[in-house]
């Protein structure tokens, strides 16, 4: 079985991150995703290091970031000065023949080139066009789009970090991969009606959007409800226990998603008491009374070390693990089978496996983050040829590549 989006073109005019992912995830499904960069340059991703890694790439030493090889394996790179006459042609040409073209560029910067999705749908009515931004087209077109603000105005970080301490960002560029990840939805969605009705359409995402929309149950307390939430470190508002503990040793996070699970982890730990103490017996009574019962609980759990707390309780049916550092998270991936990375040979990084599994093959097999510019002569030949009556016609992958 082909992947399931063989024969799809995508033009990728995306840079950083959120652009890029969603891309990727068109690529692994098959996609030929064509990477559009500066020449000389390239991604900015590219020199986002330390850390780096072996390859191709520049950070002046003949290195690439490892932030680059994350988001943009199996795509082809093609480097276009978007300012020179001659390559504003070949770009126009890519987007003329592409089925899904996807930007990040401040809203009005494409029109200057006559790439915005006006000038594109006109010749290429079938193109479905994503453009990804911080704020949208409307008041907030002119402000910058990065992660880390975004997490700061959209109210991630209010809600992120010890109780009384200061605002935090996540670990990670989360409103990015999450607004990655909707753009994916969008362009699949698009695709999909365009199977109907033959015509393609313009997909929007934005950075506070894309974050609102994930604060789920933290947003539908402040419109359902009118409770603006605050941080709580590793506390649920919710939900009680369902945080870390101490145990003799290390931490521990416990999760009761219910009372017969709390039932469990009294009994377990030698306190069925606890479980018909009213204060405790159901959730919210546990929620309105958090302090004790966490009290209660570690001194219990103090009588044993967190990986022997971990296997007692998963035991009995109560979600318990160890806070792990990457590394050990990729070992108790690969030890329960999930086979969590690509080797894709050579010099280039191990990479994270498309996290979805499939009944048939949908999926293509993976090929190293390109060089900058490293498919520039045979598709600059390509696009110099003749297309085929408006309809995209797809350039021979290269060797090895599929």
């Amino acid at each position: 079985m082909t992947a399931a989006l063989e024969g799809v073109l995508v033009a990728d005019f995306s840079r950083v991150l959120a652009g890029p992912l969603a891309t990727m995830n068109l690529a692994d499904l098959g996609a030929d995703v064509v990477k559009v960069e500066r020449p000389g340059l390239g991604d900015d991703t590219r020199a986002w290091g330390p850390p780096w890694a072996d390859g191709s790439g520049t950070d002046g030493q003949g290195r690439v970031a490892t932030y680059y090889e994350s988001v943009n394996r199996s795509k082809r790179s093609l480097a276009l000065d978007l300012t020179d006459a001659q390559d504003l042609v070949a770009a126009k040409e890519l987007a003329q023949r592409a089925d899904v073209f996807v930007e990040n560029f401040r809203p009005g910067t494409l029109s200057r080139y006559g790439l915005d999705y006006e000038s594109v749908a006109a010749g290429n009515p079938g193109v479905v066009y994503a453009s990804v931004t911080g704020f949208g087209r409307g008041p907030g077109a002119a402000l910058p789009g990065y992660d880390f603000v975004v997490q700061a105005v959209g109210g991630l970080m209010s809600i992120t970090g010890e109780a009384g301490g200061p605002p935090t960002k996540a670990g990670v560029a989360l409103v990015d991969v999450l607004t990655g990840k909707d753009t994916t939805i969008g362009i699949l969605a698009a695709l999909a009606a365009r199977s109907r009705t033959g015509r393609g359409c313009r997909v929007e995402v934005n950075l506070l959007s894309s974050l609102l929309a994930a604060l789920v149950n933290q947003a539908s307390g402040y419109l359902g409800a009118g409770v603006v939430p605050h941080r709580m470190g590793n506390e649920h508002p919710s939900i009680a226990p369902y945080e870390t503990l101490r145990c003799a040793d290390a931490l521990l996070a416990v999760a009761c998603g219910n009372d017969g699970q709390f039932v469990r982890l009294a009994e377990e730990l030698g306190r069925p008491d606890l479980a018909r103490d009213e204060r405790f017996a159901r959730n919210a009574a546990r929620v309105a009374h958090r302090r004790h019962l966490i009290d209660a609980l570690e001194v219990a759990l103090a009588a044993d070390t967190a990986a022997s707390w971990q296997r007692r309780l998963n035991a009995v049916g109560v979600a318990a693990g160890g806070v792990n550092d990457l590394a050990a998270a990729f070992a108790l991936a690969e030890d329960l089978g999930l086979a969590p990375t690509y080797d894709l040979g050579g010099a280039a990084s191990r990479q994270v496996r498309h996290p979805i599994t499939y009944s048939e093959d949908l999926i293509r097999q993976p090929s190293p983050p390109p060089g900058l510019g490293a498919d520039d002569h045979q598709l600059r030949a390509w696009l110099a040829g003749p297309a085929t009556d408006g309809i995209p016609r797809h350039a021979p992958m290269m060797e090895g590549t599929r």
